[in-house]
């Protein structure tokens, strides 16, 4: 069985609560991934994915060049245990409607993101 701590990203790509949507992005490219966790006070409070980029910034009517990432994030985010089956995973982004998770240990800190471009990277068959 496949589980999610075999294919999350560990490294976390973060930005602190105030910073504009537009710097956010820049990390996003620079980075090379499709969301960032927003953090306060050194807790994760939210996600901003390329998704709430395009919807909720690039699509709105604000005419603000400045919008704070918790404008648009997403938030509580919608967690996964880094022991579980990677079906769960899949299943819980549908029901969710999201393409990100955060991964979280048994006590429920944020260790890695999970996106559903991670369940397409190629596992060994005889892990299935």
């Amino acid at each position: 069985m496949v589980t999610v701590s075999q294919l999350m990203k560990r490294d976390l790509v973060t930005v602190d609560s105030g910073t504009s949507v537009i710097e956010a992005a820049k990390l996003m490219k620079a980075c090379n991934v499709g969301s960032v966790l927003v953090s306060h006070d050194h807790q994760i409070i939210g996600i901003v994915t390329e998704s709430d980029v395009v919807r909720k910034f690039v699509g709105s009517d604000k005419a603000s060049y400045f919008i704070p990432v918790e404008d648009i994030m997403s938030c509580p985010i919608i967690g996964i245990e880094e022991r579980r089956p990677l079906t769960e995973a899949a299943d819980l982004m549908n029901r969710h409607q999201t393409h990100h998770l955060g991964v979280v240990t048994n006590g429920g800190t944020v260790v890695g993101t999970l996106s559903v471009r991670d369940l397409l990277r190629p596992v060994a068959i005889d892990e299935f």
